[in-house]
């Protein structure tokens, strides 16, 4: 009687907004992690254009999945399992990455595994960092989600709150794009805002009326263009760099202020940021801050790994593959935008 292979790679799409990404992954690490940014498409309407971002990832799919298989040096027939963001994204292209893992899985005959894009974020981490101590107190920040989640244990995911209106990373996006400095606005305003005085400018910090820890962004916003309004602030203008430093400092507060919360709730071992704006260098350093002020580790991915990537998505699927493992292409498995 034949023993049945042990799976050994494991290739993984994302395709949820505007980066199409693949990777190749083993149990033990990544072999490549392929990213292609679609900013330059996206940045003369000042964020994502759904169809456009589905086109490209029509146009680049290929070729990315194609070059994260060079760089590891395998192929196609020695991939043993594949995985792909599901949801929550943008419809669009969360089909066409579907559609793709799909078409190889049945080809080759290989398992399917779907993954969620949130839980993917917060398994950035630990790529870097194999060893962070459970309960997990994870805050997930992007241009699309705000979200706290609470992991008593490996993938056990508990949503404590999330944004009822726009994204911080959306927040920072939208004011960026009022001011016409450019697209994405997160990184444009941090660099603006280097060497402001962040307390220039006063915001009051954005409060929900009810209990709980989810998370409100669009008040913020509303007094950022009030103030920009009332100064004539441009992107010229003398007092330009102390207002961004005042509203990124005061979108930094408004985060961790819901952790500071959780914390006293939920007292969990190890602090977790994660999502694209996570490379902001402000809130990494608050955030930093903060769990030293509780004598707690926090872990935030290296930049790369902030932003949506594949590494990620094949990182987690392992794991999930390894607690409840499948054997068959699920042809029915569906995309979700939310």
């Amino acid at each position: 009687m034949t023993r049945k292979k042990k799976p050994r790679l494991l290739l993984a799409i994302e395709t949820s907004c505007d980066e199409t990404s693949a990777a190749v992954v083993k149990q033990d690490g990544i072999l490549s992690n392929i990213i292609l940014s679609q900013d330059e498409i996206h940045s003369p309407y000042g964020g994502v254009v759904p169809e456009l971002a589905s086109r490209q990832h029509i146009k680049t799919i290929d070729y990315v999945v194609a070059e994260s298989l060079a760089q590891a040096g395998v192929s196609l027939k020695e991939i043993d399992l594949y995985a792909v963001t599901q949801g929550p994204g943008l419809i669009g292209s969360l089909l066409v990455g579907l559609a793709f893992a799909k078409g190889l899985a049945y080809y080759f005959k290989k398992p399917l595994l779907g993954v969620d894009h949130l839980e993917a974020h917060i398994e950035a981490p630990f790529l870097e960092n194999e060893r962070i101590e459970f309960p997990v107190l994870a805050l997930l920040v992007s241009g699309g989600h705000t979200s706290l989640y609470f992991l008593e244990k490996p993938l056990s995911y508990r949503l404590l709150g999330k944004t009822r209106d726009d994204a911080a990373g959306e927040c920072l996006d939208k004011v960026a794009k009022f001011l016409q400095l450019g697209y994405p606005g997160g990184p444009v305003i941090e660099r603006l805002a280097r060497g402001g005085d962040s307390s220039r400018f006063h915001f009051s910090l954005p409060r929900m009326k009810t209990a709980g820890y989810d998370f409100s962004f669009s008040g913020l916003k509303t007094a950022a263009l009030k103030i920009i309004r009332e100064n004539g602030l441009n992107a010229s203008h003398r007092l330009l760099r102390d207002f961004l430093a005042s509203f990124e400092e005061t979108v930094a507060r408004a985060l961790l202020e819901n952790v500071h919360k959780a914390l006293e709730e939920f007292h969990p071992a190890s602090l977790i940021l994660c999502g694209g704006v996570a490379r902001n260098t402000r809130l990494r350093t608050r955030f930093s801050e903060l769990g030293a002020g509780y004598g707690l580790p926090s872990f935030v991915p290296s930049p790369r790994l902030c932003t949506d990537n594949a590494g990620m998505v094949g990182a987690l699927a392992w794991k999930k593959y390894l607690a409840a493992p499948v054997s068959t292409t699920d042809l029915d498995l569906d995309a979700y935008p939310r």
